[in-house]
């Protein structure tokens, strides 16, 4: 199918979200008209940041109502529309027939539309690997568009389970339309900053590190493996690109990753490294696990640094250039302070600058 015009009209599911919240920017900044669904667009904690952007003053972004839960919520949003950017979370990863009801009622919708071309699907890498089948990642190493874990293993999580579910359905729908295609971005673990405070509470990552800067950091939290990191504002760019491709056809997967890894615990002891004038009190990364846990983990990480996550296609061909990871974490940081009011431990004789 074809590709979004330029200055066309976009929907984006889940705009209020982290994601969804730079997919929106992008696309204003690429000139868009944006349709931003939020599931209330009463709910000034969740949408004030989308209303104080530019193009919302002069009407090209405009916020609608739209309870994924319930069907029928997008029929006259995806009216007229060009693309839509289904970035949206849902609320019961693992049950499938929940998971097929929520992704039925979307696609009646982009099929009543009349108009919509392409949708870019958010998917996420534990779709490509199966994080819980170590001997898995063994055997097949190389992490790309093409591999999908076993559906069939009982190890598989629900929400890679749930994931591969919604990859799958969007992408027979539309062959089975022949109106639209429907294209698959599978990021990594998002990084970078936040636009709105209750973004700091969501999500592992940028929730992860909020609680180091209050200061708790402990490896055993998420510590079995190394982030596979890559810039909230990249996975935006890479689903923009996507919209926009005369390269792409239905069923094509694209992995959002900037090719860095990093350990838990090592972003925590970087924040001072990264904003030394800050004066973040580095809390105590002594480990509390025992000796079997300590051994397992290192097990763990062993398997997962001998595999070889590629960025390759997204990198040929959409040309895109991915942040330093020290660039992120740095951003990230900022803004949890800045944008999520928090309030990080320091050493004695330093003190946030608020204005």
């Amino acid at each position: 199918m074809a590709p979004v015009p330029r200055g066309g009209t976009i929907a984006v599911t889940g705009a209020a979200g982290f994601i969804g919240g730079w997919v929106v920017r992008g696309l204003l900044d690429r000139g868009y008209r944006v349709r931003a669904c939020v599931r209330d667009e009463s709910d000034a904690v969740k949408t004030s940041f989308l209303k104080a952007m530019p193009g919302y003053v002069s009407g090209r972004l405009t916020l609608h109502s739209a309870d994924l839960n319930n069907p029928g919520c997008f029929d006259d949003i995806f009216k007229g529309c060009h693309g839509v950017a289904h970035v949206s979370h849902v609320n019961d990863y693992g049950n499938a027939e929940y998971i097929k009801g929520v992704c039925d009622h979307i696609i009646k919708s982009v099929n009543e539309s009349d108009s919509v071309n392409r949708v870019v699907v958010t998917s996420s890498i534990a779709a490509v690997v199966s994080e819980r089948n170590f001997d898995e990642m063994v055997k097949r190493p190389v992490i790309y568009e093409d591999r999908y874990p076993d559906q069939g293993d009982p190890r598989l999580s629900g929400y890679s389970q749930s994931k591969q579910q919604a990859e799958h359905t969007f992408a027979e729908a539309a062959e089975q339309s022949g109106m639209w295609d429907s294209i698959t971005c599978c990021p990594a673990d998002n990084v970078g900053p936040i636009q709105s405070a209750h973004q700091g509470d969501r999500g592992p990552w940028q929730g992860l590190m909020k609680r180091m800067l209050l200061g708790e950091c402990n490896p055993a939290v998420h510590g079995y493996r190394p982030w596979h990191t890559v810039d909230v504002r990249d996975t935006a760019a890479v689903q923009i690109a996507i919209l926009e491709s005369v390269m792409v056809g239905n069923g094509d997967r694209y992995i959002a990753y900037n090719a860095e890894r990093i350990d838990v615990e090592e972003v925590c002891a970087r924040i001072d490294r990264l904003l030394p004038e800050l004066g973040y009190a580095t809390p105590d990364l002594t480990e509390d696990l025992d000796e079997a846990g300590l051994a397992r983990r290192r097990e763990r990480r062993a398997v997962y640094f001998g595999t070889d996550l590629r960025n390759d296609r997204t990198r040929a061909l959409f040309g895109i250039d991915y942040r330093e990871l020290d660039d992120s974490l740095r951003d990230m940081a900022e803004s949890l302070i800045s944008v999520g009011g928090v309030e990080p431990v320091l050493r004695p004789g330093f003190s946030l600058k608020r204005p």
